[in-house]
């Protein structure tokens, strides 16, 4: 089981186009394990301690975080907006990266 932790900016709908990509894909999205509203760095903290992956849309998230210090694999994904229709081209491509994950890595899908 792989255990996957959706930020607050990403819609909550790609949770479910993840967690078809593999059984073994465990999706959690921040506010539903109540950690909305959460600075980036208590986020990854606390994140680091209960998911394998933390996956966002938030370019300076690896700018602000010390990612290659934690114990978590972050993905980044890059689309020309936030919506919904935008991001759902990039879950194919996220699933190689979540199923290889290393702690400390930091990786980016466009």
């Amino acid at each position: 089981m792989i255990k996957i932790l959706l930020d607050e900016c990403l819609p909550k709908k790609l949770k479910y186009r993840i967690e078809e990509l593999d059984r073994d894909f465990v999706v959690h999205t921040v506010p539903e394990v109540g950690w909305a509203g959460m600075k980036d760095g208590t986020l990854l903290s606390k994140a680091e301690q209960d998911f394998d992956v933390f996956i966002t849309s938030d370019r300076n998230l690896s700018f602000q975080q010390p990612i290659s210090n934690s114990e978590i694999h972050v993905v980044l994904l890059i689309a020309s907006t936030n919506i919904y229709e935008d991001l759902l081209p990039l879950v194919k491509k996220v699933e190689p990266v979540i199923k290889n994950y290393e702690t400390g890595q930091f990786s980016k899908i466009k």
